[in-house]
């Protein structure tokens, strides 16, 4: 089954970029969608952005439209660009992936694999 595994995570100036990475430790994830969320501390996890199974969708969450860009390549690995951040952007990312066959989605109820998170820290 799909494991989702994040890398890509680290310390980053303000105004910086990252790109982040998931990949599946089982299958690959041909045929599902994948979303990226994140959770800074004291806070629920929120959505981020979500790619359809084709990558012929995407939605993204208003505070990172225009500055953070999710793809995949094909069925292997999906990532996120994430260009001119900024300290509130300081989180642990997730990715986390639905069902085979299923749209595109920004609730964290409706994924169904979790990988364990990458930590993003945004210096002033």
């Amino acid at each position: 089954q799909v494991r989702p595994v994040e890398s890509g995570g680290g310390l980053v100036q303000a105004g910086g970029s990252l790109r982040l990475s998931c990949a599946s430790s089982g299958r690959t994830f041909s045929g599902y969608a994948v979303g990226w969320f994140r959770q800074a501390p004291g806070k629920e996890r929120e959505f981020v952005a979500a790619i359809s199974w084709s990558g012929d969708s995407t939605r993204y969450a208003d505070s990172v439209k225009g500055r953070f860009t999710i793809s995949r390549d094909g069925a292997n690995t999906v990532y996120l660009q994430m260009n001119s951040l900024k300290p509130e952007d300081t989180a642990v990312y997730y990715c986390a992936a639905r069902a085979p066959g299923s749209r595109l989605a920004t609730m964290t109820t409706q994924y169904d694999k979790w990988g364990q998170g990458t930590q993003v820290t945004v210096s002033s």
